[in-house]
């Protein structure tokens, strides 16, 4: 199974709390800046590892992260 998420990047507020509940490692921290004045994390998209597991977007406490499955 593989999957993909989305991160709404004006709702991210710079928890980190799902870089560590990405087991593949597959979210980072930006640099750049949202309008709020957060740095949110944005999802690797090259090699293709996801599954779709969805254990970042249950932890994250803004509901930022939107999952999907193929």
């Amino acid at each position: 199974m593989s999957g993909h998420i989305i991160i709404d990047r004006e709702l991210c507020k710079e928890c980190h709390l799902c870089i560590q509940a990405c087991k593949k490692g597959l979210i980072i921290p930006s640099h750049e800046y949202n309008s709020r004045g957060y740095r949110p994390v944005c999802f690797k998209k090259e090699g293709k590892e996801c599954t779709g597991c969805a254990l970042c977007a249950i932890t994250c406490p803004d509901i930022a992260i939107e999952v999907y499955r193929e």
